[in-house]
Protein backbone atom coordinates (compact mmCIF):
# COMPACT_ATOMS: atom_id res chain seq x y z
CA UNK A 1 0.00 0.00 0.00
CA UNK A 2 1.44 3.08 -0.97
CA UNK A 3 2.07 6.00 1.30
CA UNK A 4 -0.33 9.07 1.25
CA UNK A 5 0.08 12.15 2.48
CA UNK A 6 -2.15 13.88 5.35
CA UNK A 7 -4.11 16.39 2.33
CA UNK A 8 -4.38 12.63 0.37
CA UNK A 9 -5.79 11.00 3.17
CA UNK A 10 -8.39 13.67 4.16
CA UNK A 11 -9.47 13.84 0.75
CA UNK A 12 -10.30 10.19 0.64
CA UNK A 13 -11.66 10.18 3.65
CA UNK A 14 -14.27 13.21 2.58
CA UNK A 15 -17.41 12.00 1.30
CA UNK A 16 -20.07 13.86 -0.05
CA UNK A 17 -23.42 12.82 1.10
CA UNK A 18 -26.38 14.01 -0.76
CA UNK A 19 -30.05 12.93 0.18
CA UNK A 20 -31.37 13.84 -3.41
CA UNK A 21 -29.61 11.06 -5.21
CA UNK A 22 -31.46 7.48 -4.80
CA UNK A 23 -28.55 5.32 -3.35
CA UNK A 24 -27.76 8.08 0.07
CA UNK A 25 -27.09 6.32 2.29
CA UNK A 26 -28.41 9.22 4.47
CA UNK A 27 -32.55 8.37 3.00
CA UNK A 28 -32.20 5.53 5.52
CA UNK A 29 -31.96 8.31 7.91
CA UNK A 30 -34.60 10.21 6.59
CA UNK A 31 -36.87 6.89 6.96
CA UNK A 32 -35.76 6.61 10.60
CA UNK A 33 -36.78 9.93 11.58
CA UNK A 34 -40.07 9.75 9.49
CA UNK A 35 -41.36 7.44 12.06
CA UNK A 36 -43.79 8.55 14.56
CA UNK A 37 -42.49 5.79 17.11
CA UNK A 38 -38.63 7.80 16.71
CA UNK A 39 -39.83 11.29 17.11
CA UNK A 40 -41.86 10.11 20.10
CA UNK A 41 -39.42 8.43 21.56
CA UNK A 42 -36.57 10.58 21.33
CA UNK A 43 -38.86 13.62 22.99
CA UNK A 44 -39.56 10.79 25.57
CA UNK A 45 -35.92 10.57 26.82
CA UNK A 46 -35.14 14.42 26.48
CA UNK A 47 -35.83 14.39 30.31
CA UNK A 48 -33.11 11.60 30.90
CA UNK A 49 -33.38 7.67 31.10
CA UNK A 50 -36.02 5.93 31.88
CA UNK A 51 -36.89 2.42 31.81
CA UNK A 52 -39.39 0.64 29.05
CA UNK A 53 -42.72 0.47 31.04
CA UNK A 54 -42.06 4.24 32.02
CA UNK A 55 -41.39 4.93 28.28
CA UNK A 56 -44.88 2.71 27.52
CA UNK A 57 -46.75 4.97 30.36
CA UNK A 58 -45.55 8.54 28.52
CA UNK A 59 -46.26 6.92 24.83
CA UNK A 60 -49.57 6.48 24.69
CA UNK A 61 -50.36 3.90 22.05
CA UNK A 62 -47.27 2.42 21.79
CA UNK A 63 -47.40 -1.56 22.21
CA UNK A 64 -44.97 -3.34 24.03
CA UNK A 65 -43.13 -4.76 20.76
CA UNK A 66 -43.81 -1.96 18.93
CA UNK A 67 -41.43 0.19 21.45
CA UNK A 68 -38.65 -2.40 22.11
CA UNK A 69 -38.48 -2.59 17.89
CA UNK A 70 -37.70 1.42 18.57
CA UNK A 71 -35.34 1.38 21.12
CA UNK A 72 -33.54 -1.62 19.05
CA UNK A 73 -33.40 0.84 15.88
CA UNK A 74 -32.60 3.44 17.96
CA UNK A 75 -29.80 1.86 19.59
CA UNK A 76 -28.46 -0.06 15.99
CA UNK A 77 -28.09 3.89 15.17
CA UNK A 78 -26.31 5.12 17.91
CA UNK A 79 -29.25 7.53 18.98
CA UNK A 80 -29.68 5.36 22.40
CA UNK A 81 -28.38 3.46 24.83
CA UNK A 82 -29.56 0.30 26.81
CA UNK A 83 -27.86 -0.07 30.02
CA UNK A 84 -28.82 -2.97 32.14
CA UNK A 85 -28.49 -3.62 36.02
CA UNK A 86 -28.23 -7.09 37.28
CA UNK A 87 -30.78 -6.87 40.12
CA UNK A 88 -34.06 -9.01 40.79
CA UNK A 89 -35.80 -7.92 38.46
CA UNK A 90 -33.61 -7.04 35.85
CA UNK A 91 -33.19 -3.35 35.58
CA UNK A 92 -33.33 -2.12 31.97
CA UNK A 93 -32.66 1.50 31.29
CA UNK A 94 -32.45 4.05 28.25
CA UNK A 95 -30.84 6.90 27.33
CA UNK A 96 -29.96 9.04 24.26
CA UNK A 97 -26.41 8.88 23.44
CA UNK A 98 -24.78 12.29 22.90
CA UNK A 99 -25.55 11.63 19.32
CA UNK A 100 -29.38 11.14 20.29
CA UNK A 101 -29.11 14.39 22.32
CA UNK A 102 -28.17 15.91 19.25
CA UNK A 103 -31.44 14.99 17.77
CA UNK A 104 -33.39 16.63 20.60
CA UNK A 105 -33.76 20.31 19.22
CA UNK A 106 -35.21 19.03 15.75
CA UNK A 107 -37.52 16.59 17.41
CA UNK A 108 -39.04 19.04 19.76
CA UNK A 109 -39.44 21.36 17.17
CA UNK A 110 -41.22 18.82 15.08
CA UNK A 111 -43.54 17.87 18.17
CA UNK A 112 -43.98 21.80 19.20
CA UNK A 113 -44.40 22.72 15.44
CA UNK A 114 -46.98 19.63 15.31
CA UNK A 115 -48.82 20.99 18.63
CA UNK A 116 -49.11 24.01 17.86
CA UNK A 117 -50.31 24.02 14.01
CA UNK A 118 -53.06 20.95 14.69
CA UNK A 119 -56.18 23.69 14.51
CA UNK A 120 -55.05 24.52 11.34
CA UNK A 121 -53.81 21.54 10.12
CA UNK A 122 -57.23 19.55 10.82
CA UNK A 123 -59.45 23.09 9.24
CA UNK A 124 -57.29 22.20 6.04
CA UNK A 125 -58.12 18.58 5.96
CA UNK A 126 -61.85 19.47 6.45
CA UNK A 127 -61.99 22.07 3.89
CA UNK A 128 -59.97 19.56 0.92
CA UNK A 129 -62.78 16.91 2.50
CA UNK A 130 -65.69 19.28 1.50
CA UNK A 131 -64.42 20.66 -1.37
CA UNK A 132 -63.48 16.99 -2.68
CA UNK A 133 -67.60 15.95 -1.74
CA UNK A 134 -68.52 18.66 -4.05
CA UNK A 135 -67.00 17.99 -6.65
CA UNK A 136 -68.10 14.59 -6.76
Amino acid sequence: MPTQSAAQRRAEAKVVYDAFVATCPTREVFSMLADKWVGLTINALSGGPMRHGELRKKIAGASQKMLTQTLRTLEHNGLVTRTVTPTVPLRVDYELTPLGETLLPVMAGVKKWAETHIPEIMAARDAYEARDLREQ
